[in-house]
């Protein structure tokens, strides 16, 4: 992928992406502000997820264990994976080990994170999308592009096109004369699905939230195909990052009222499945539980960096950023769009790639991401902070140069006011546009009129 600038460039002058995604947008922003205005306790309850997340993260180590001993007891295996390598890893031999060749998932970001499902395909293991948005992803050999609606940049015309002409070679085709009625795509992919949840023996889940005091997983969703795939196969592994913890089930409670009114408006997930290792005679013979660090500890040992990880992937920030409404998910070069992609990216792979570099600039800072947040995150600090680690890498001399001789003068009163009067002075032969690096800055802004005197002139001429 290239960078954020380049990319952006290039969807924002797709017409069609922008009208999908202004649609989609606006609707899910206006329907969530309306089920949050719905309770006067809001605020209090925004306030209790971001005590409880920062509580955990700070006694994560313990936490953890606690999870593993839970897990463990209930029948379980738990794995660690340090990165997304040693993870696929595990995963594809927990695969191979049942002698099954494909797998049906539950919507996960973490698995999309590491590239599982190319993983497995490496290894002659297909991989099913069982999410409706995901599963038109996969069908039309896409990406997603958010976080909530990973199909959200395509419209019903588009949708019915790749059931018609892809789900045939995934299964069971799309039925003859479908048209793009909502009602029919769903039932088009309901069809289409069943047939894999009745045959598959084993499934990949991400989770929500894992309660520590007793091991339980969550996954809440709205379509039922996470139930389905929890309960039929006999082999249940779940890829979960290590962040997803929560200490009790009374922390869960604030969880499940903050998630569903910041993703889909609604009072309660339609489907909230929670499974605690194994019971025979109920759902998976088989469980194993794979925690995911893959630069987790690294974003936890930043103070200001580490509070994105109480993330709870609600999308939220995503539906109110004017920089995603324009520009999609995929120019964020990442699994993870929008606001919170832009510091979570970076935080997890490092700043040394184009793209996680450009992350951090692709921001206006307006703050609105901040102010829709159930966990309370303050992106715009977070952005500032790794813009801040951006600079002070090789090759930003102009850059830190330009800050150090700004810093000079403002420390100097008086180079200040005779810098300010110069400007004043020559204000008829300053030109519209900057020349060099400061060219593409001005290519769609104006730089802003110097005045005919400084302030402070002004004001001991006038107030004195």
């Amino acid at each position: 992928m290239p960078a954020f600038p380049e990319a952006a460039a290039r969807a924002t002058r797709d017409a069609r992406l922008r009208a999908n995604l202004r649609h989609a947008t606006h609707t899910i922003r206006d329907k969530r502000a309306r089920a949050v205005a719905e309770l006067a306790d809001w605020e209090q309850l925004r306030a209790a997820g971001k005590a409880i997340k920062d509580h955990t993260l700070r006694r994560l180590d313990h936490y953890l264990v606690q999870v593993e001993e839970a897990v463990t007891a209930a029948g379980g295996t738990v794995h660690w994976a340090a990165d997304a390598e040693e993870a696929n890893r595990i995963v594809t031999a927990l695969v191979r080990a049942t002698g099954e060749h494909e797998v049906v998932k539950v919507k996960s970001m973490a698995t999309q994170e590491i590239g599982l499902n190319e993983a497995l395909a490496a290894e002659g293991i297909t991989a099913y999308e069982t999410d409706l948005a995901e599963l038109i992803v996969q069908l039309g050999d896409d990406r997603p592009s958010h976080i909530l609606v990973p199909a959200i940049h395509r419209n019903r015309g588009e949708i019915r096109r790749i059931f018609a002409e892809r789900m045939a070679a995934w299964g069971r085709p799309a039925p003859e004369g479908l048209t793009d009625a909502p009602a029919e795509l769903a039932e088009a992919a309901r069809l289409h699905l069943r047939e894999k949840f009745l045959r598959a023996e084993v499934a990949v889940s991400g989770a929500n939230f894992i309660v520590a005091e007793t091991g339980t997983l969550v996954v809440v969703e709205s379509e039922g195909n996470g139930r389905m795939c929890l309960t039929l196969p006999r082999t249940l592994i779940s890829v979960v990052g290590i962040e997803k913890v929560v200490p009790t089930w009374r922390d869960l409670e604030v969880f499940l009222q903050l998630l569903p009114r910041s993703s889909t408006a609604e009072r309660m997930n339609p489907y909230t499945s929670l499974w605690t290792g194994t019971t025979a005679g109920d759902g998976p013979s088989a469980f194993h539980l794979v925690l995911l660090d893959n630069g987790r500890t690294a974003a936890l040992a930043d103070e200001v960096g580490r509070q994105t990880l109480r993330c709870i992937r609600c999308s939220a920030c995503l539906n109110v950023c004017p920089v995603y409404e324009r520009a999609g998910g995929h120019a964020y070069g990442s699994v993870y769009p929008g606001p919170i992609g832009a510091v979570l990216t970076p935080q997890l792979r490092g700043t040394a790639g184009a793209v996680e570099a450009s992350l951090p600039f692709a921001s206006s800072l307006c703050g609105a991401c901040y102010e829709v947040c159930p966990v309370a995150i303050d992106i715009p600090e977070v952005l500032v902070h790794l813009r801040e680690q951006v600079a002070r890498r090789p090759g930003h001399r102009l850059e830190r140069a330009a800050v150090a001789a700004a810093g000079y003068v403002l420390d100097r009163p008086a180079l200040l006011a005779a810098a300010e009067r110069a400007l004043a002075r020559s204000r008829r032969l300053h030109p519209r546009r900057l020349p060099g690096p400061g060219r593409a800055w001005t290519d769609t802004r104006d730089l802003p009129q110097v005045p005919a005197e400084p302030f402070r002139d002004w004001w001991r001429r006038n107030r004195a």
